[in-house]
């Protein structure tokens, strides 16, 4: 049973991106579309590789990866304590709710006019624009998590006479460490979806620049290279967020199948 379980976990994850290749080339092989409009996974590959080793494809995953780690830093370093005030203090959530919803539901590539008048084309405004996304995203997954908070464990908090601070310390930050890191894994992947908006501005390097670069001349296969790059980096970080939160988060209950 032990051995067949651990075949399980092992094949399982497997088998999803085994069925999604086969499809992907089954559609050019089959005809289903035209073979120029989709290359086959092979094609891919092979350019993968060649921008790799030839066009120092991991420079640009590197200068992508740089915007998104600062932007994400940047926000959730904002995001965590804001979004404690909007949940602790019901008066300040009323007030300022409606403008985090607001700017939260604007797309970032809307923006782009404005962060090119005011921060101009370098890397200031790709950083902005990253740190916005984190931010808004951040925000709500940090104040709705202390919103929720189990009433019960302040009350027993009060009763044994402790202080609002002592319970804010206590009991509401320990309570936090699991939505502060869902905010950090939902802004991660809002950084990595606004990534391509946010080299739209005048960038040279990074994947985004790719995916635009082999858009103006129809070069399908490295567009594929591309979004594949973003979603493998992407993926990668949030397993490896997953796995810190899963060590630092091992007195929470959880459901095990």
């Amino acid at each position: 049973m032990t051995n067949r379980r651990f075949w399980l976990d092992l094949l399982l994850p497997v088998l999803p991106w085994a069925g999604l290749v086969l499809i992907w080339y089954l559609i050019p092989t089959l005809g289903l579309v035209n073979p120029s409009l989709v290359p086959t996974p092979g094609q891919v590959a092979r350019t993968f590789w060649h921008l790799l080793t030839v066009e120092r494809l991991w420079l640009d995953m590197l200068m992508s990866l740089q915007r998104v780690l600062l932007g994400l830093a940047l926000g959730i370093a904002l995001a965590i304590p804001v979004g404690f005030v909007l949940g602790w203090y019901r008066p300040m959530r009323t007030l300022i709710d409606p403008l985090v919803n607001f700017f939260r539901s604007l797309p970032p590539i809307a923006l782009i006019p404005l962060i090119i008048v005011y921060f101009g084309i370098d890397e200031l405004a790709k950083v902005v624009m990253l740190f916005y996304a984190a931010f808004f995203s951040g925000v709500i997954v940090m104040y709705e998590g202390i919103v929720q908070t189990n009433p019960l464990f302040i009350r027993v908090a009060r009763t044994l006479g402790a202080t609002d601070g002592e319970i804010f310390r206590r009991v509401i930050v320990p309570l936090a460490v699991p939505h502060v890191l869902t905010a950090l894994r939902v802004a991660l992947g809002v950084c990595w979806a606004t990534l391509v908006a946010s080299e739209l501005i005048a960038a040279q390097k990074g994947l985004g620049a790719v995916i635009q670069n082999a858009s103006n001349y129809f070069q399908i296969d490295r567009i594929y290279t591309g979004i594949i790059c973003i979603g493998a980096i992407a993926l990668a970080m949030d397993r490896v967020l997953r796995a810190v939160g899963a060590r630092v988060l091992q007195w929470q209950e959880r459901i095990v199948a």
